[in-house]
């Protein structure tokens, strides 16, 4: 924690002198230049507030700055920026079975309508912007497709697209309309063949094809759907040499034409139907047309008439004129040229792709599907925006889903009757060169609505209205009195206007920014401007010179504590001028005295007197910040022993001289220790204490000093050790002696047992392994004699 807040003490006072810095350091010259610096830079219209030696300059400075510099917060000109809303019409319910039906420019999908927003240099102004999808909402749908000879079997499922489209399209609107046009190529070479046969029928073999062509506008925007199928069913295919086609010509028309195509302010859905890839600007050269496409209408009786004298339309030339007309692309594309305009799609805003089966059958479904992902989702854009202005956006969408940075533009996933909702905020940076009102728009693409901003800039403080031109305190005039300072036409300068650009650096001039007639210009702290010090600016934005020779400064000042006039001051032309209850040449003295009150309430104990809220003991033995400590003297019990032994028991050491040397303490005696006073009871320092007196005996007191009177509890009766029982000890040591007795036999008959057992088993060992000699007597003869029979045959 104790981090925690060292750091934010340190990141505020560096935050400080940033603002300082940016306010200070930018050295503006009237106010209208001060308010231009950052929103948190102020001026200081007082006439009287800048010291000697302080620049015009230092009138801009942060907002509490300046409250410490004693700027009256009257004379504080700080304006701020506001947002006014001129129009806001709430957002319009819309159902489809209602009977009474809404026109077009009735309904209100966004809210507000118009804004004035009031802007100062460096402060955004925020508002809030709403958007819900209405439901039943009009659509006009413009189907624009390629012609070419690969197309054929498209065309055939196309001529009845306008009854089933219309169809289809009752379950979301009930106010539909339906167009058509095709494009085939420019009619020129080397894009489709010139020779008069193939001008006629660009088809080969025995096909029947029309004319070649750049754009038809077939049928202008109806909602009659058999109108559009009787002359879809009246086209037929054309032809052209090369692959990609001319479909970008065709695109720019469809959006510059509105009144031959008939759009409405309502959805624009365009269907963008082919199976090949596209033209683009530069692929003109090819037929020798280099002049840029104009972006502009050229339809005479529904035909596209300049295709052969304007380029291609670039991507982004035609990126700008489908949001400038509020138009939404669907690319209905084969599955081979699906990567190509997957990429187009990504550079053109509002746009989709959907994969056009081989003969166009799902044409229908792939509508549908891509219009309800195009109304499902919102992305709001702003026209050109000023010099020195930046937006920004934050979307609250669905659910509560927060986006911020490109993802603030836009809301997905958008049902019929959703609100939305976008925090914008504008900010400025600097004011326009002619000072005047812009208008810029905020539109959600693919939607007629917009949102008018009125932006108006805080160009100057609303003191210069009541400026005072070539005013006599401007040196007679040279300049206009206006927020208290002078305000110099061109060619003067200085606090006043009072010199010329052309008399700057003079010695005359300078003799008046010498101290005492000294050497050092400025006390070589400033510079001499129109013989006036204006004082250097230092490193640290905090450290200010002063003074009309810049003589003064406030950070060379006496330090205490390693701090300047000892955190207690401050400093003010390199002396200290303290705070309250502080003296000293460093402010490093307090008058207080608190801080040298002992635990007793005693100034340092009544051993030291109070300098400069630290105790000087007047006693060397005696230190601590009160005069508590004593590291050479014995305690309080020992202290005091001999002298209570001897008035309360009349013995000890000082018993001869107790009258004289023992008369210092109040004595009060108790018959016993639970009479004793005890610490808790007591608002004074308060010492327990048992000593022991010379016939071993214990004796018990108190020691304390209450109200500078010192008293002493002592106990009367004295703890002595009783006299020892001598039958007890005689019969203790006899028993003693004869159990230590029986004790050793039985130790020494236990050991001869043990010691028999070894011998006897070691006898036994020996018996067991002895091993005695059985050969026979030498002079022993049996008395039996064997004789063996000569004759037996062993039968």
């Amino acid at each position: 924690k104790k981090k925690a807040l060292l750091f934010s003490i340190n990141f505020q006072s560096a935050l400080c002198v940033i603002l300082y810095d940016i306010c200070i350091k930018r050295n503006a010259q009237s106010c209208g230049e001060c308010i231009q610096v950052s929103e948190t830079c102020g001026w200081c219209s007082d006439p009287d507030f800048l010291g000697e030696g302080e620049p015009k300059s230092a009138r801009c400075d942060d907002l509490e700055s300046l409250k410490k510099r004693q700027c009256g917060v009257d004379n504080i000109e700080n304006p701020r920026g506001s947002v006014v809303v001129n129009r806001n019409n709430p957002v319009t319910i819309r159902k489809k079975d209602v009977a009474e039906k809404l026109k077009p420019e009735q309904i209100t999908q966004i809210q507000p309508q118009k804004l004035t927003l009031t802007l100062r240099s460096g402060e955004p102004q925020t508002f809030e912007l709403k958007f819900k999808r209405a439901e039943d909402y009009p659509i006009d749908l413009y189907y624009l497709m390629d012609l070419s000879f690969s197309m054929k079997d498209d065309l055939e499922n196309v001529k009845n697209l306008g009854t089933d489209l219309m169809r289809e399209m009752q379950e979301i609107t009930s106010d539909f309309r339906i167009g058509f046009g095709s494009f085939v190529e420019k009619t020129v070479m080397p894009y489709i063949s010139t020779t008069p046969a193939r001008l006629i029928n660009p088809c080969t073999g025995n096909q029947n094809c029309t004319s070649p062509f750049s754009y038809k506008n077939v049928l202008k925007l109806t909602n009659k759907g058999d109108e559009f199928n009787r002359l879809v069913s009246q086209q037929q295919i054309s032809g052209n040499l090369d692959s990609p086609e001319g479909g970008f010509d065709a695109i720019m028309q469809v959006a510059v034409c509105e009144e031959q195509i008939g759009w409405r302010n309502v959805t624009r859905l365009l269907v963008f139907s082919t199976d090949a890839g596209f033209h683009f600007a530069g692929d003109g050269k090819l037929g020798g047309i280099v002049l840029p496409n104009d972006g502009k209408c050229h339809l005479e009786n529904n035909m596209y008439t300049m295709s052969h004298y304007y380029d291609y339309p670039s991507i982004a030339h035609l990126v700008q004129k489908l949001s400038d007309h509020n138009i939404q692309t669907i690319f209905a594309v084969t599955e081979e040229f699906q990567p190509v305009y997957k990429e187009l799609k990504n550079l053109i805003p509002k746009s989709a792709v959907g994969t056009l089966s081989s003969n166009s059958s799902n044409v229908i479904k792939l509508i549908i599907d891509a219009y309800n992902s195009l109304s499902s989702e919102v992305i709001l854009e702003n026209g050109r925006l000023p010099e020195g202005v930046s937006i920004s956006y934050k979307s609250v969408c669905k659910n509560g889903v927060v986006g911020t940075g490109e993802n603030g533009r836009k809301c997905s996933n958008i049902s019929i009757g959703d609100e939305v909702s976008f925090q914008i905020s504008i900010e400025s940076t600097s004011c326009p060169a002619n000072n005047k009102p812009e208008v810029i728009t905020i539109k959600p693409l693919g939607f007629n609505e917009e949102v008018e901003v009125v932006l108006n800039f805080i160009c100057d403080c609303e003191c210069a209205a009541n400026g005072e031109p070539n005013s006599e305190e401007c040196d007679e005039g040279n300049g206009t009195f206006e927020c208290g300072a002078c305000k110099c036409n061109d060619g003067r300068i200085g606090r006043t206007c009072e010199c010329s650009k052309d008399e700057v650096r003079t010695e005359d001039l300078d003799a008046n920014c010498r101290k005492d007639n000294g050497t050092d210009i400025c006390s070589n702290n400033g510079d001499c401007v129109c013989g006036t010090c204006e004082c250097k600016k230092r490193e640290n934005p905090a450290e200010i010179y002063s003074g009309k020779y810049c003589e003064c400064d406030n950070f060379n000042c006496d330090r205490s504590n390693n701090q300047l006039c000892g955190g207690h001051g401050r400093c003010e032309c390199r002396k200290c001028v303290c705070d309250a209850n502080y003296t000293g040449s460093a402010c490093d003295c307090s008058l207080e005295n608190s801080t040298c009150l002992a635990k007793n309430g005693q100034i340092c104990n009544g051993r030291g007197t109070c300098e400069c809220g630290i105790c000087k003991c007047t006693n060397l033995k005696f230190q601590g910040p009160t005069c508590e400590i004593c590291p050479t003297c014995p305690g309080v019990c020992t202290e005091h022993k001999d002298c209570v032994q001897c008035r309360a028991f009349n013995a000890g050491e000082k018993k001869d001289t107790c009258e004289e040397d023992c008369n210092y303490f109040q004595l009060i005696k108790v018959n016993d220790r639970d009479k004793l006073p005890q610490p808790t009871d007591q608002s004074f320092p308060l010492t327990h204490c048992k000593e022991r007196d010379a016939n071993d005996c214990w004796f018990y007191y108190t020691y304390a000093i209450r109200n500078e009177t010192k008293e002493v509890y002592v106990v009367e009766i004295l703890e002595c050790p009783a006299g020892p029982d001598i039958i007890p000890i005689v019969v203790g040591v006899v028993a003693g002696i004869v159990l230590i007795g029986l004790a050793l036999l039985l130790i020494w008959k236990l050991l001869m047992i043990i010691h028999d057992r070894r011998e006897f088993a070691k006898f036994e060992k020996e018996k067991m392994n002895a091993k005695w000699d059985t050969g026979e007597n030498p002079i022993y003869k049996s008395a039996v004699t064997t004789v063996v029979n000569p004759k037996y045959e062993g039968k």
